[in-house]
């Protein structure tokens, strides 16, 4: 990654090539953010997920679009990033304490303290005690007075490298962010890990245009609706663009595969989160109806999901315990 005060070099965008962010006495490109968001150091291991930094990142993002000059609260982040973690970060627990003070160190985030700038540790009473507060580091609230599209580029970098499409909208909402629909493909570069754009219509031919769960096969004018292909190892996470790494989702079973309320045991039968709860009569045929049952799909001579996969996406995204079902159900979900 390029220093700050290296040689600017700029990316095509609205206010044209070679965009530079002039600050201080320092020379930063907008690709030099776009950089750092994109290489935000993150705790890893084998493809666990650790997506504390970027949902502070996003949230930081959301409330400087809503007011540029507002500080953050350690004991209000932590209650907002609490929750964060809880709906979009992996089923295991964590302290929203760590992205607080380890975010200094990757350039885009600065805590203040009644004693001045610098963060007193990853404490909690710490933080409580000292009055901590966030907010993104100087140069980079400068860079996005000066440069408004720089926001929207460096939440979608972070959605993109670290959450399913299926998520981004939701994701945007929670964090109060508000995006232009323009696309965005700011880190396009050689060697970067492409889409293979076949994916979706090799995976909804795996399953014969319906829906893996439900068996929904919508379609209208002779095109499938409401009908997507899902990762079941994420595609951010090193999930490939194969078919025994995809589903033949409804949109519905989509958004609650990726939230973790539904997974795949072994056998291949649907696991329920104990933790979801509906009460009406379309929550229970549409979700909570579902435990046990056998995947619909691939059809013959096509891979089935890979245990490797289906590992990674009950330790990793799913829920916590699942619900009771047949006796051959695998209740932990992870191939022996």
């Amino acid at each position: 990654m390029r220093g700050v005060g290296a040689e600017p070099f700029g990316i095509p965008g609205p206010s044209g090539p070679g965009t530079t962010i002039r600050a201080g006495v320092t020379t930063i490109t907008v690709m030099d953010w776009l950089e750092r968001a994109a290489k935000l150091r993150q705790w890893s291991r084998d493809g666990v997920r650790a997506p504390h930094k970027p949902l502070l990142l996003l949230y930081a993002l959301g409330r400087f679009q809503a007011d540029a000059a507002d500080e953050l609260p350690y004991s209000a982040v932590e209650a907002d990033l609490k929750q964060l973690l809880v709906e979009y970060g992996p089923p295991r627990g964590t302290t929203p304490a760590y992205p607080f003070h380890h975010l200094v160190s990757d350039g885009v985030w600065e805590v203040r303290t009644e004693r001045g700038v610098g963060s007193p540790g990853t404490g909690v009473r710490e933080l409580r005690a000292s009055r901590a507060t966030g907010r993104l580091a100087p140069d980079l609230r400068v860079a996005l007075q000066r440069e408004p599209s720089l926001l929207v580029r460096m939440a979608r970098v972070l959605l993109d490298l670290h959450f399913p499409a299926s998520l981004h909208q939701d994701l945007c909402d929670a964090v109060g962010l508000e995006l232009e629909l323009a696309e965005t493909d700011a880190l396009a570069a050689p060697g970067r890990r492409q889409r293979d754009r076949r994916m979706r219509e090799m995976v909804l031919t795996a399953y014969e245009y319906q829906c893996a769960f439900c068996g929904y096969d919508g379609m209208i004018d002779s095109a499938p609706v409401g009908l997507e292909a899902a990762h079941v190892r994420w595609w951010a996470f090193d999930g490939p663009d194969e078919v025994d790494n995809g589903l033949c989702l409804c949109s519905l079973h989509h958004k609650l595969f990726d939230k973790g309320v539904l997974g795949i045991g072994d056998g291949h039968r649907v696991l329920v989160s104990q933790q979801f709860i509906g009460r009406s009569q379309a929550a229970r045929e549409q979700v909570t109806a579902l435990t046990g049952r056998p995947l619909m799909g691939p059809q013959p001579g096509l891979p089935p999901i890979a245990a490797a996969h289906r590992s990674w996406h009950t330790s990793q995204v799913f829920r916590g315990s699942p619900r009771s079902g047949p006796p051959e159900l695998n209740r932990t979900g992870v191939s022996a």
